[in-house]
């Protein structure tokens, strides 16, 4: 079972360096370390950016003013989609 806390604060650090606001899953691609390749990952869970992009495409909705703002998104469609 993933570590919520643990993979909060992943999201956290790989994209808080954005330039906010984003309009786009494209704005955050600068701000990750790999890349589309960015693997975020906590016990059986394993995603790259770009899958995480692909799962989460329906219920994340762009413009995010900040960090916080699309961590908190992107964790609740996560737990909704039973990733998590």
């Amino acid at each position: 079972m993933a570590d919520k806390e643990e993979l909060r604060e992943q999201f956290q650090e790989a994209f808080e360096d954005a330039a906010y606001p984003v309009t786009s899953p494209m704005d955050l691609i600068p701000a990750l370390p790999d890349g589309p390749a960015t693997t975020f990952e906590s016990g059986e869970f394993s995603m790259t950016a770009m899958e995480l992009n692909t799962e989460l495409s329906g219920g994340v909705n762009f413009p995010f003013q900040d960090v916080d703002e699309l961590v908190d998104t992107m964790m609740e469609q996560l737990e909704s989609e039973d990733y998590l």
